[in-house]
């Protein structure tokens, strides 16, 4: 035995010590019951889905409720709510009705009927809120329906709901939005939403239903009796939150959980060598950012501490200051790419690299900032135009050890310049309250704060990482605060456009405008490391290809593990013979007006997925955050 692994092994069974003292208490499920136990750094932060902002979020909520049309292993709709679906265009190819069947006799998991009607109410929710030119809860999931151009919706029997919509693509078919059962949540309004907890039991069609939270700990969910598709192996599912990875590392290796999500690089480097443990290093379709408060408004009590980050100049020659790849060295332990644009290079049909990229030199960002009119005082302290030494708050969440080392790169850097930095970690949600500007619901709110490192991750198409930038989204999604009316048309223009190439050149003019302007400069794009064991389930499946087997787009993971322990362990499902996704989106398909899509739910089902692997089409992003208390670096 080398001595490294005799240190590994004295380390696992400190670990194991550790983890025990540590580990959630879980409700004992009986002898029998087989239970996933999946760890994340994510402290889930709603039961509600209007209101979860998180990743751990959308994974509890897609395992309760289902999406109108799921995701398959490449990304490409499968049966979701609706079993199957037909489009019709109308005779001016400028409208489309879409006609989705519901499974008849589909159960809620209490055991009332799922119709047409949950599915219609549901969606016309959403719909009413847009018309209103409201968001629901956060917004972060109801744009869905606007992007897809939905008109009208309607349910004439238990098992048909019609959509008519205006989008030539079939984007629709990727909206992130969970149809609800409406006897449960027909009472609930737009000003009720944002304190409805939903607490468990949950009632929804998905394949687990939560039963139990306990927050800072775990949410216990148990097989859904009524679910109407292929059943996983684990009995029940718990997602348990850690406060660091050390932990849930510790208990991963004791075999207390099955799956980790998010460790950092020195644990996955050494984990992926241990037998019985599968390493997956995923590409992520999102990225780490610097954030500057660009809010163009004076807030009396609030806002950014001076007017310098109102100024593209100043926020580009503040670029000139990050080391990328560095910071990817000495923070990510080379496990991701430097950052440029809103679109991750995962988004390989609409990626571009910005036509004038910024290179890491202090000496060339000084020279900008002279020339922007920032200029040294006798001290060395730079000073905005108003003459005020600059000394800027540097903001984080407490989700994602990363953060505190990047802040603490940047703030040498930017001390180099004469800008003073101070940091301050807190929880998600109180950061996510303090970025946010006065609004007519909520007139209180100060956005004071001047950058933030935080996160984004977005979903097969590109639109959510494009429209946070917008000024619609600021009080809501948008926490830069931005506003270019350029850009904003750019937006509507790419969301409109018929062909591929029309909407990439569009969507390459935007990239470089927030480039540019920089309202953020993007790190990196990180990759996502997540470590399984394989003694207890089988059947682990990267969605989509480059991807990780969890912590993706909707439950079918869930549904595809088997019991590594059965004497015949179930087959997985064969979901599709759609192509393997090349880590990419494509364009949006382009309807031929007066085309219709009919037939059989399986080749159409089927056909779809070879659009859509050439497709890009949905909305769904969500912070990457976890859990902290707040602390003060001076």
């Amino acid at each position: 035995m080398t001595s490294m692994s005799a240190r590994f092994l004295r380390l696992c069974a400190a670990g194991a010590l550790a983890a025990a003292a540590l580990l959630p208490s879980v409700t004992p499920a009986a002898a029998s019951t087989l239970t996933l136990r999946v760890g994340t750094t994510q402290d889930l932060d709603a039961m509600n889905p209007w209101n979860t902002a998180l990743e751990v979020g959308y994974e509890v909520f897609t395992l309760n409720y289902d999406l109108l049309v799921g995701f398959g292993p490449t990304l490409e709709p499968i049966p979701g709510y609706a079993s199957s679906w037909t489009r019709q265009a109308a005779a001016d190819g400028k409208s489309f009705t879409w006609t989705f069947k519901i499974r008849d006799g589909m159960k809620w998991s209490d055991g009332q009927p799922a119709t047409a009607e949950d599915a219609r109410w549901t969606l016309q929710f959403v719909l009413d809120a847009a018309n209103g030119g409201n968001s629901i809860g956060l917004g972060y999931i109801d744009p869905d329906l606007k992007n897809a151009g939905v008109t009208k919706i309607a349910a004439p029997d238990p098992t048909t709901l019609v959509i008519t919509n205006t989008d030539p693509s079939n984007r629709i078919l990727q909206m992130y939005i969970p149809i609800l059962p409406e006897h449960v949540w027909k009472g609930q309004t737009l000003k009720s939403i944002p304190t409805f907890t939903n607490d468990p039991p949950v009632v929804g069609t998905g394949p687990y239903q939560a039963v139990e939270w306990k927050t800072g700990q775990y949410v216990r969910l148990v097989r859904n009796p009524y679910y109407w598709g292929k059943r996983g192996a684990a009995d029940e599912v718990v997602l348990q939150f850690f406060k660091n990875p050390d932990t849930m590392v510790q208990a991963l290796k004791s075999g207390q959980i099955d799956y980790a999500s998010g460790v950092n690089a020195a644990q996955f480097d050494n984990l992926k060598t241990v037998p019985g443990m599968v390493a997956v290093a995923g590409t992520t379709n999102g990225w780490t950012e610097l954030d500057f408060n660009c809010y163009g408004k004076d807030i009396p009590g609030g806002g950014a501490s001076t007017k310098a980050l109102r100024d593209p100049a100043f926020r580009d020659a503040l670029g000139y200051a990050i080391d990328k790849n560095l910071l990817i060295s000495k923070v990510l332990g080379g496990y991701g790419t430097p950052g440029t644009t809103q679109v991750p290079p995962f988004q390989t049909r609409w990626h571009v690299e910005p036509d004038n990229p910024r290179t890491f030199d202090i000496g060339l960002a000084k020279q900008k900032l002279d020339a922007a009119g920032y200029v040294l005082n006798a001290s060395g302290q730079r000073l905005d135009k108003q003459g005020k030494p600059l000394k800027l708050r540097l903001y984080m969440p407490n989700s994602d050890a990363t953060y505190p080392k990047d802040a603490q790169f940047i703030k040498d850097w930017f001390s180099q310049l004469g800008i003073a930095i101070t940091t301050q970690i807190f929880d998600s949600g109180t950061l996510t309250t303090l970025e946010l500007p006065p609004t007519k619901d909520a007139p209180t709110q100060t956005a004071a704060w001047d950058m933030i490192i935080w996160g984004w991750t977005g979903y097969a198409d590109p639109n959510p990482l494009l429209q946070i930038f917008t000024t619609g989204a600021i009080g809501s999604t948008s926490d830069s605060l931005y506003s270019n009316p350029t850009y904003d048309q750019l937006f509507t223009a790419q969301n409109a456009a018929t062909t591929y190439d029309q909407r990439h050149q569009l969507m390459a003019q935007m990239q470089n405008i927030f480039y540019n302007d920089a309202p953020y400069h993007i790190l990196y794009y990180p990759s996502t490391l997540d470590v399984h064991r394989t003694d207890k389930f089988g059947g682990w499946q990267n969605q989509p290809a480059n991807g990780v087997p969890l912590f993706g787009y909707g439950s079918l993971d869930y549904t595809l593990l088997t019991d590594a322990n059965a004497a015949t362990p179930a087959p997985s499902v064969a979901v599709s013979a759609g192509p393997s996704a090349s880590g990419g989106s494509a364009s949006p398909a382009p309807v031929v007006p007066g085309g219709t899509s009919s037939g059989s739910p399986l080749p159409l089902v089927a056909g779809i997925a070879v659009v859509v692997a050439l497709l890009v089409g949905v909305l769904l992003m969500t912070r990457r955050r976890r859990a902290a208390t707040g602390e003060d670096d001076e």
